[in-house]
């Protein structure tokens, strides 16, 4: 998919483990490791505000476009 999720990034430059951002965004650890494989087909705007508060950061510098990257 041409969408490419940088959460584990982020994170890193946060220092921030996943655990502690599920219990700060409201959702499960899980759902966290599946937004940053990109196995998920979307994420809710509130979700994406909670993650952006979380880690202070852009929307743009969790997701990135590429265009060289095949559509399923």
């Amino acid at each position: 998919m041409p969408i490419v999720v940088n959460l584990d990034v982020m994170l890193a430059k946060r220092k921030m483990r996943s655990k502690e951002l599920a219990e700060q965004v409201g959702i499960t650890e899980q759902n966290i490791s599946l937004l940053k494989s990109g196995k998920v087909k979307g994420v809710r705007f509130d979700t994406l505000d909670a993650i952006c508060r979380a880690l202070d950061c852009q929307p743009g510098d969790l997701l990135e476009f590429r265009k060289d990257l095949p559509t399923p």
